[in-house]
């Protein structure tokens, strides 16, 4: 998330009454976690196993626990729990805005959209024209939906972030700045929940169906056209391509990438990258192809053990 004014390193070290290693006038545009990072972003990082990743990432600044070297162009922010100084700065920027009415007076509905009853709409939240719905939709926060989007009823758009750090005594919250952008011609069941990023944006490409109790993690960037079937579950900062189609309860674990056109059959988990173009079948998910033919060879084997 971009901050509405830029930020100086001074005035983020200041703010957060940390160390910094940087010229003081160095700009801080806005916020993001690891995975979407972007020229003058500050990301944290807590731990020496992920220094290097997030030091060579796209961020202008890191908050760190830790003095180190620094690439050129980069600055420090050099705090003891930067987890908690990260939930600092987010809600400084972005705090908690409490709910009163039913749909926000703040929300934008464009013409000919219709607002079911027992619908509510969060703050700052767009939806374009000739869109409907259903009854016991929640919309959170900033959410953007575009023209031609039908969301089915009890779904919920923007819920936060699932993303925790475990203590010795608890999971604490990482807490949720970002929003969802569902594009145009978008249809999604009932039922689904689809997070918030975390401090990005979880987009529903133009086109794209969702069935019934489909969930989209946090950070999620799925293209135009692609097909989700029933349970579909996807986590965080996943990238699906265009035109993917995912049949009924196939899992998609954080981090990967579907390419263009892949087909995804019923109940496979999605444990590595796929390749675009490609059928793929089972947990872990491989081409269904010799995914078959592995299946066929397993049925031989008793027969094959007992002619031992």
């Amino acid at each position: 998330m971009k901050f509405e004014t830029p930020k100086t390193l001074k005035e983020l070290a200041d703010f957060l009454g940390c160390q910094s290693n940087g010229p003081d006038n160095h700009l801080v545009t806005g916020i993001n976690e690891i995975h979407r990072a972007q020229e003058g972003d500050v990301i944290f990082v807590d731990h020496p196993k992920y220094y290097e990743k997030a030091l060579q990432s796209c961020a202008s600044t890191i908050l760190i626990n830790q003095v180190v070297d620094c690439p050129e162009g980069k600055a420090l922010l050099v705090s003891e729990n930067p987890f908690r100084d990260f939930n600092a700065i987010t809600t400084h920027n972005w705090p908690y805005n409490k709910w009163t009415d039913q749909i926000s007076k703040s929300a934008v509905i464009g013409e000919n959209t219709n607002i079911h009853p027992n619908v509510c709409i969060g703050h700052n939240v767009k939806i374009g024209n000739n869109s409907i719905i259903h009854s016991g939709v929640v919309i959170m926060d900033r959410t953007e939906i575009g023209n031609n989007v039908v969301i089915q009823s009890n779904s919920t758009i923007g819920t936060s972030a699932f993303y925790y750090k475990k203590t010795d005594v608890q999971y604490e919250r990482l807490n949720t700045c970002g929003y969802v952008s569902i594009e145009d011609d978008v249809e999604i069941g009932a039922l689904c929940s689809i997070d918030a990023g975390v401090t990005a944006t979880t987009i529903i490409g133009a086109g794209s169906k969702l069935d019934n109790q489909v969930h989209i993690g946090h950070d999620t960037i799925i293209g135009k056209n692609c097909l989700f079937a029933a349970q579909v579950g996807v986590a965080g900062c996943v990238v699906i391509e265009d035109n993917v189609t995912l049949w009924g309860q196939v899992g998609v674990p954080a981090n990967r990438k579907i390419g263009a056109g892949v087909v995804v059959l019923g109940q496979s988990g999605v444990l590595k990258d796929l390749e675009g173009g490609k059928t793929y079948f089972g947990s872990p998910a491989e081409e269904a192809r010799i995914k078959y033919r592995e299946l066929a060879l397993l049925k031989k084997l008793p027969v094959i053990i007992e002619n031992l």
